[in-house]
């Protein structure tokens, strides 16, 4: 029996956030204060909110979010939820070697402790435990899938690699070469907007209190406190602010220079009948995503749609996001025509949802932490697309930061150190246009990179789709 059909809504930002919707919190009236205010409802902010008051309960919380809760990045993504808190392990590697093993591990009990939790609290976000692949579309690239996974052993994360023959059992398409698998011990797949409202339910439950519709556009000191403005007139005087706003951090000034934000668009099919789903294997239900630098991410959700998403990142001048972005026709089109080069078993399934949305990005593809206002003010952004894991880690450092400062974690270098500034306009764009074509020119020279990018790695700084 195939699942019922699902009309795409055009005005909606997905196919995940689309459907039956939670009642909407109460907007921000009048002046009101609390103990931490939590500026964000995505997943930064929520399992913020949700630490906080674990680890005190006496606490006085609020979030305001600008819309609904997960209306951002925490609802528009692929839901692929992985452990890695460095954006994979040679980004890792790459930026704090002697630490990268303790950060593999907070990655592994953080997505185990994301789990423990889910399970627990009853969230039904379709959670499924069948780990993630990289595949080799071209032949360059199948030695260097052979060779990370001695790469990644050495640092005590599993990886197994398929030649073309044993991959051909798992998945089934004509360009792929070879595979690497990671378990569900690094990562697992969920619907992410589901996950955004069970964690609503669990901030609720713990006597948070959410303002949905309730823009922040100001910050400012007051004695010993801070004061928020609300694009309605509202006020609300918090001992301590968190800010969990990611690609749409533009409205603080002081978060410009640490991040931009890179539009990633996606399409999602009709169901698979049967006799589709058989034509392409994929018994295992793992997420996959292709290892060139300009690369796909794909999945089955829960009724056997295809999700496939990725390839341009798109970037507007100015650090610019909106709805009006949400929507690109040309990359719509150029990834139907990918996907139909992996699958052309399936030519002829229709793709009804597609979108778009922000991905808040830093020169080193992971996130960055800090405070201002003399403490009282906290921020974590900058996941560059692995947030749905990562995220609630950050969450953590940002509870210690305000609770224990004496915490160990606080002591990592990847919490206490910033990652590289981005330029201001015009040169931001004249860079980021710049790597990217250099990028999409590696893919092209079988993986080899030119003076611009090997520079760009020596110092740290990169780009990625």
């Amino acid at each position: 029996m195939q699942p019922a059909a699902m009309i795409p809504d055009p005005s909606s930002p997905g196919f995940w956030l689309t459907g039956t919707l939670d009642s909407v919190e109460p907007t921000l009236r009048g002046a009101a204060r609390c103990d931490v205010a939590v500026i964000g409802g995505g997943f930064t902010g929520l399992w913020t909110a949700i630490q906080l008051l674990d680890a005190d309960p006496g606490l006085r919380v609020r979030v305001l979010e600008m819309e609904r809760v997960g209306f951002g990045a925490s609802g528009r993504n692929g839901g692929f939820c992985d452990a890695s808190l460095t954006h994979g392990l040679a980004n890792g590697i790459a930026h704090f070697p002697h630490e990268i093993r303790q950060l593999e591990a907070e990655g592994r009990r953080n997505l185990g402790e994301l789990v423990a939790f889910v399970e627990a609290e009853g969230i039904d976000c379709c959670l499924e435990k069948t780990g993630a692949m990289s595949v080799a579309d071209h032949p360059h690239q199948v030695d260097g899938l052979r060779e990370f996974a001695d790469v990644a052993a050495d640092y005590g994360v599993s990886l197994t690699f398929f030649d073309r023959k044993a991959l051909a059992a798992e998945i089934r398409s004509p360009v792929f070469e070879a595979g690497l698998l990671a378990g569900p011990e690094q990562t697992v797949m969920l619907d992410p907007a589901k996950l955004a409202r069970g964690l609503k339910h669990a901030s609720l439950g713990r006597g948070v209190t959410i303002h949905e519709q309730t823009r922040a556009v100001g910050v400012e000191r007051r004695a010993g406190a801070v004061r928020i403005r609300t694009s309605t007139g509202a006020t609300l005087l918090a001992q301590h602010v968190v800010v969990a706003t990611s690609a749409y951090s533009g409205w603080l000034g002081r978060l410009q220079r640490l991040f931009v934000p890179v539009y990633d668009y996606v399409l999602v099919s009709d169901p698979l009948t049967p006799d589709q789903l058989a034509s392409v294997g994929w018994q295992r239900r793992m997420g996959i995503s292709d290892a060139g630098n300009q690369f796909h991410y794909f999945r089955l959700t829960a009724d056997d749609r295809i999700l496939w998403g990725g390839y341009d990142a798109v970037y507007h001048p100015g650090n610019r996001v909106g709805p009006d972005l949400d929507q690109r026709p040309e990359t719509f089109k150029r990834l139907e025509r990918q996907f139909f080069r992996a699958f052309p078993q399936l030519i002829g399934l229709r793709f009804p949802w597609r979108w778009g949305g922000a991905i808040d990005t830093t020169s080193r593809f992971m996130a960055t932490f800090g405070q201002s206002l003399g403490g009282r003010l906290t921020y974590a952004l900058g996941y560059t697309g692995l947030g749905v894991g990562a995220a609630r880690w950050a969450g953590g450092v940002v509870r210690d930061l305000i609770l224990d400062p004496d915490a160990d974690r606080l002591q990592l270098e990847m919490v206490r150190s910033v990652p590289f500034p981005f330029p201001p306009e015009p040169a931001r764009s004249l860079t980021v246009a710049a790597v990217q074509h250099e990028l999409a020119r590696a893919d092209e020279r079988g993986g080899r990179r030119g003076l611009l990018l090997r520079t760009l790695d020596a110092i740290g700084v990169g780009f990625d789709s």
